[in-house]
């Protein structure tokens, strides 16, 4: 490489760096918009092929669906979700209470009851205000997300070569293949992530339903949403359900714990890896460590990002540097 590519690399990678340090969520808001934008180009170009009109032509077809999907969603199905919301908060408390008391009844759990603050696991006074406010500016990055994400989905070519022109002519090539390995990274994980939330909440809702668990609806959608972010959303997403399932007795707090543990059987060893077939392969142990890294970093949103990163970085790191470096002109290990 040329003394022009590395001082455009170490420039790029200076910016970078300076963005990260001094406005650390502004990465990740444009990454989320990356996401979003992948998902709709990805989507308008599915349709595109399945019907013959094109790829643009695709996108506006599959965004005019989300917007009457989300019309009917906020016409007939949001009140009612809204409602099962609002009355999954107003009983928390007692399933909070119901918990405290079982810990009491056993000695060597008193310890346990002494040491957690269950009424701080519910909002109030300034902390009811801190939420909305905090709920305000998650609002407001949606908004700034979605935006970024629809511009990038209608013209992906401009931002593509704008990226590439950052770097010495040499490496725009490479720039280039990266780019797109990367797009097709988030594709494929962001397809296999869909199914597997819609899985897990349709089997979800199913379950609690037979369980007789009341809000089976809203627990169903929170345990779909927080498959997005793999092994520890759903282990979230759990917790409302079996302190509801609490008040009406142990057993049916352990059959809760039995469904889920049932239904993440079903998507890790049945739907992901149907689904994730053509999706870099992603260690639970490094996922893990992945996303409690950026977690600590970043908060919540990094680690809520923290596994499409992960998939990206895992592709180019296969494709560009083990494969295109470090074993460049290397025999293969088939070969006698």
């Amino acid at each position: 490489m040329t003394t022009r590519g590395w001082i455009s690399v170490l420039l790029i990678a200076a910016v970078v760096f300076l963005v990260i340090l001094f406005a650390p969520q502004v990465p990740l808001l444009i990454f989320a918009g990356i996401l979003v934008a992948v998902f709709l180009r990805g989507s308008g170009a599915w349709i595109g092929r399945k019907t013959g009109i094109g790829g643009g032509w695709g996108l506006l077809v599959f965004s005019l669906l989300i917007a009457i999907l989300i019309l009917l969603f906020f016409t007939s199905a949001s009140q009612a979700l809204f409602e099962q919301f609002g009355q999954l908060i107003t009983q928390l408390p007692s399933a909070i209470d119901r918990l405290e008391q079982l810990l009491n009844e056993n000695p060597w759990m008193q310890q346990v009851s002494q040491r957690v603050d269950f009424e701080s696991m519910i909002p109030s006074g300034m902390g009811a205000l801190a939420t909305v406010s905090s709920t305000v500016g998650i609002l407001g990055n949606m908004f700034l997300v979605a935006f970024i994400g629809i511009y990038l989905a209608i013209s992906p070519g401009i931002y593509r070569r704008g990226m590439e022109s950052l770097v010495a002519p040499e490496l725009r090539p490479r720039a280039e293949r990266m780019l797109l390995d990367s797009g097709a990274a988030l594709r494929s994980w962001l397809t296999a992530q869909f199914g597997s939330m819609l899985v897990i909440g349709v089997l979800t809702f199913i379950g609690l339903t037979v369980l007789g668990v009341p809000l089976a609806l809203i627990l169903a959608v929170l345990a779909g949403i927080a498959t997005f972010v793999p092994n520890i959303g759903p282990v979230v997403a759990a917790v409302p359900a079996i302190l509801l399932g609490m008040s009406q007795g142990m057993n049916t707090a352990m059959m809760i714990v039995g469904l889920y543990i049932f239904v993440q059987a079903i998507e890790s060893y049945l739907v992901t890896p149907r689904l994730q077939q053509e999706l870099v392969s992603l260690p639970p142990a490094l996922t893990i460590s992945f996303q409690l890294m950026l977690g600590y970093l970043f908060g919540l949103l990094g680690f809520a990002l923290a596994t499409p990163f992960l998939a990206v970085v895992m592709t180019l790191a296969n494709k560009h540097y083990i494969a295109d470096y470090l074993e460049e002109g290397q025999p293969s290990s088939s070969s006698p």
